[in-house]
């Protein structure tokens, strides 16, 4: 039985090894010119410069003369990586008594051509004379990839009487030459990642025996730019193991190996290419130009364009602000920096929204609804001198589109605010504010939706408009007389309660006087009415500066950090 498993197992090692050559490309001990049998050829090199080609005798041309051209390729080897790369050419032939020799000359570009003359023997060709003779010869040497013309002429030279093809020979992609061309032989690289400590684990294997080995990250793009962390495997080491660390997992990041020797084939494997959401960061804004950009860290082909983001979720795409970026970078002029302004960025057929302003920190202006007096008002706020579209919108039949019908242009001054007298249009049903920033060239609408209203005095919400600081002075001015006279009169009646009391108890204290003395009136000082009334006034009077400088206008909202908002100012 066990003889049995070992005839099977040298059985399928033996199969697979043929199969291996059947896939493989042809070896050769040695180059070599063959002829058919019974004709005797012989090869040496030919001449680089052939003479005047001669008028052909009756006949003869290209057609009657070559057939069944071939081309192909073949390897000659010395060792396991030591092989070297030819081109086969075979022919069949007819022999006329005026064809002495065939010439094979092959041209590359860049380089000059060589040909081989491949003779007949008179005796030889004499007896074949009008046959069909098979000739080969696989001399060229060629390289990997290589486009080669090749051109086959009898000899003597007749004109018209040739044949002319082009070959491309294989590339290193090939595993037959990637394991035993020097030339092609990159190794092969293995990995694994180690995402915690952004590393990567690369085990190299098939590298040229006799070479060390050379590491490196880089980013991919025309050539692989190096990104620092390199390293050297020794030939000696038993090992080829080696660690990399990275800072991002960008999908041009990859790992290149090569052979330290000069012109090295290299290889690339890039461990991330399919991390495209890796690139939709560093968007930078620069608020004093009101530029938002952002530069690919790797070339890809992608549509960048800004949106608005709802309460739903969804990104609305402004209207022509749609870019498209290859490897150079992008800018949007004049941008308000508002949170629900985002970046879309779109490859093939998957979508990233990046919002570079939700935390707030840049927003430069606010709108709403405040409560002032007792009744609502919407005010307007802005960090910078700016001009807006403030108005109302009704929303049908359930639909998020917003129908504007009344419009505004308010112009706000840095660290103003402005009242916008709208509040009776916002109660009516379905109706909502909407504003947007106008001397910018990309900005987003805002659209607010209050679900209650206070019905305001018909002498307050005379009709809409707007309400400029004017009318917050007149309000403050309207509170200042409030807090004089709510105090004055709460004083004034405190005042005549105490001098009522003090009254009643002197008049009880003087009948028991007058009881205890027989009657006597002492001359001792009373307490002065008049006194107590002054002494609670005074302080009255007293607190009113301080009601006085109370600010009647709400504090404007805080927009985050200051610092930023100072970016933004004039």
């Amino acid at each position: 039985m066990i003889l049995l498993v070992a005839l099977l197992m040298s059985l399928c090692g033996v199969l697979n090894e043929a199969a291996v050559q059947s896939t493989g490309m042809e070896r050769i001990e040695k180059c070599d010119t063959r002829c058919s049998q019974g004709l005797q050829c012989k090869s040496k090199p030919h001449y680089w410069f052939p003479p005047p080609c001669q008028s052909p005798p009756e006949g003869l041309n290209s057609s009657s003369v070559f057939h069944n051209v071939s081309l192909s390729p073949v390897m000659r080897c010395e060792g396991r990586q030591k092989c070297s790369l030819h081109l086969r050419v075979s022919v069949v032939l007819r022999l006329a008594e005026s064809i002495h020799s065939l010439s094979i000359c092959t041209v590359t570009a860049g380089m000059m051509g060589g040909c081989r003359l491949l003779s007949f023997p008179r005796a030889s060709r004499q007896r074949l004379v009008g046959q069909q003779v098979e000739v080969e010869n696989d001399c060229f040497d060629i390289s990997p990839g290589q486009e080669v013309q090749v051109t086959l002429k009898t000899v003597p030279s007749y004109c018209s009487v040739a044949w002319t093809s082009t070959y491309r020979a294989p590339e290193c992609s090939n595993g037959d030459l990637r394991s035993h061309i020097p030339e092609c032989i990159t190794g092969r690289l293995w990995y694994d990642m180690n995402p915690e400590r952004k590393e990567l684990a690369v085990r190299v294997s098939d590298m040229l025996e006799d070479k060390d080995y050379h590491l490196r990250l880089c980013h991919k793009d025309f050539i692989c730019i190096g990104t620092g962390a390199k390293t050297l495997i020794k030939k000696e080491e038993p090992v080829k193991n080696a660690t990399l660390r990275y800072s991002r997992p960008l999908p041009c990041l990859c790992i290149e190996g090569w052979s330290a020797m000069m012109d090295a084939p290299r290889v690339q494997v890039c461990p991330f290419k399919d991390r495209l959401e890796e690139l939709w960061f560093g968007v930078t804004f620069d608020p004093m130009e009101e530029t938002l950009s952002w530069e690919p860290a790797c070339p890809v082909a992608a549509v960048i364009v800004l949106c608005q983001k709802g309460e739903d979720g969804v990104c609305v795409d402004l209207p022509h602000a749609s870019q498209t970026v290859g490897r150079g970078k992008i800018t949007f002029a004049k941008v308000d920096p508002h949170p629900q302004l985002c970046m879309k960025f779109t490859a093939g057929s998957q979508s990233w929204t990046r919002c570079p302003f939700a935390d707030g920190g840049f927003q430069a202006w606010e709108v709403g609804v405040t409560k002032r007096e007792g009744h609502q008002e919407v005010v307007m706020l802005s960090r910078i001198s700016s001009t807006f579209s403030v108005g109302v919108c009704v929303k049908s039949g359930g639909s998020v589109v917003c129908e504007p019908t009344d419009t505004h242009t308010v112009y706000v001054e840095k660290y103003k605010s402005v009242g916008l007298n709208l509040t009776r249009e916002l109660c009516k049903p379905n109706s909502c504010l909407q504003a947007k920033r106008l001397d910018v060239e990309y900005a987003v609408t805002i659209i607010h939706c209050h679900q209650q209203c206070e019905v305001e005095d018909d002498a307050r919400t005379s009709g809409p408009g707007i309400v400029t600081n004017r009318v917050e002075e007149a309000s403050a001015a309207d509170w200042e007389v409030t807090c004089v006279i709510v105090p004055a009169a709460a004083c004034l009646s405190a005042v005549i309660i105490v001098t009522l009391a003090l009254h009643f108890m002197l008049t009880v204290y003087q009948r028991r006087k007058r009881k205890g003395l027989g009657g006597h009136h002492t001359s001792e000082k009373q307490t002065d009415p008049a006194r107590v009334t002054v002494d609670c006034v005074v302080p009255a009077l007293q607190t009113f500066p301080a009601l006085h400088r109370q600010n009647s206008i709400p504090d404007p909202p805080q927009y985050g950090n200051y610092e930023k908002a100072n970016l933004l100012s004039d």
